[in-house]
C-alpha cells in the first residue's frame, strides 16, 4: 500500500484531533524507543522551558491571499495550534524554546503552498472519486486506530466539524495527492537506491550504538525492504511537491498579512 503524504493542510486540524484520540491508549508507533525513557527524572533536561500557550495575538482576519483566494484567521489558527503542539512537545524534550514567530511563518508558507497545489489540481481537472475518498478515509481510520469511519466522523462532530465538511477536505487531500503522483511520475526505487538507503541507515545506527551503551540489533535488508521502498517513494513525491510549489509560487500573486 502506498505511503500517504497527508499533504493537505485542510486536514491538519482533523489529523491533530483524531491523533490525540486514537493514540491515547498506548502511544506506540514505529519509533517507539522514546517511550522507554529512564524513570530517573534527572535524565530530562534540567533547563527544559515551560511551554506557553500558542501566541495568537495580532493574527489578522485574512492571513494571506493566494491568487485571490483568502486564507482566513480561523483556518490559520487551527493549523498553527496543531503545529505548535508538536513543536512544544519537541521543545520539552530538547530544552530549546519554541520560536513562535518562525513557526508562524513556516505555517503560513505551508498553507500557501497547499493552496497553490489545490488550485493547480483544479486547473488540471483532477477530481476525487467516491472510491478514492473512501480509501483515504479507511487509511485515516486505520492510522489513528479507530474502530470505524463512524467513530472518525463522531470524533470530529464533537469538535464542530460535520461529515460533509470532512468529506470535502478528504476530497481536497485526494486531489492534491493525485496531482503530486502525476507530477512525480514513476517513484519506484531502484535496487541501487534501496541498497544505498539501507547502507546509510546501518551506518547511522552503528554510529548511534558506538555513542551509547545500548546496541540495538540492525534488522537484515529484506526485513526492512518494504519500509525503505515506502520511504524513498515518499521522498521522491515530497521533492516533486516542493519543486511544483516553488514554480507555482514564482508565478503566483501572493499577499501575506501576518
Amino acid at each position: 500500500m502506498r505511503k500517504k503524504l497527508l499533504l493537505s493542510i485542510a486536514l491538519a486540524g482533523i489529523v491533530s484531533v483524531v491523533s490525540a484520540c486514537g493514540t491515547a491508549d498506548d502511544g506506540s508507533e514505529s519509533g517507539s524507543e522514546t517511550s522507554q525513557a529512564p524513570a530517573n527524572e534527572s535524565a530530562a533536561p534540567e533547563a527544559a522551558p515551560e511551554v506557553a500557550d500558542p501566541d495568537l495575538e495580532g493574527v489578522p482576519d485574512v492571513v494571506a491571499v493566494v491568487n485571490g483566494t483568502e486564507i482566513p484567521k480561523t483556518d490559520f489558527e487551527s493549523v498553527y495550534t496543531a503545529q505548535y503542539e508538536t513543536a512544544a512537545t519537541q521543545s520539552q524534550m530538547s530544552g530549546e524554546p519554541v520560536d513562535q514567530d518562525a513557526l508562524k511563518s513556516q505555517t503560513i508558507e505551508g498553507m500557501i503552498g497547499t493552496e497553490l497545489l489545490i488550485q493547480e489540481a483544479s486547473e488540471r481537472g483532477i477530481e476525487a472519486t467516491d472510491e478514492a475518498i473512501a480509501t483515504a478515509l479507511d487509511e485515516l481510520v486505520a492510522t489513528y486506530q479507530l474502530s470505524s469511519a463512524d467513530e472518525f466522523y463522531a470524533t470530529l462532530a464533537e469538535q464542530g466539524t460535520d461529515e460533509e465538511t470532512v468529506n470535502e477536505q478528504l476530497a481536497t487531500q485526494v486531489q492534491v495527492e493525485q496531482l503530486i503522483e502525476e507530477e512525480a511520475g514513476d517513484t519506484a526505487p531502484t535496487e541501487e537506491e534501496l541498497t544505498a538507503a539501507y547502507d546509510e541507515a546501518v551506518a547511522q545506527q552503528e554510529e548511534q550504538n558506538a555513542a551509547s551503551e545500548q546496541e540495538p540489533e540492525i534488522p537484515p535488508f529484506e526485513e526492512v525492504r518494504t519500509a525503505l521502498e515506502e520511504q524513498l517513494q515518499t521522498q521522491k513525491q515530497s521533492a516533486a511537491a516542493d519543486s511544483l510549489v516553488s514554480s507555482l509560487r514564482e508565478a503566483a500573486d501572493v499577499t501575506v498579512n501576518l
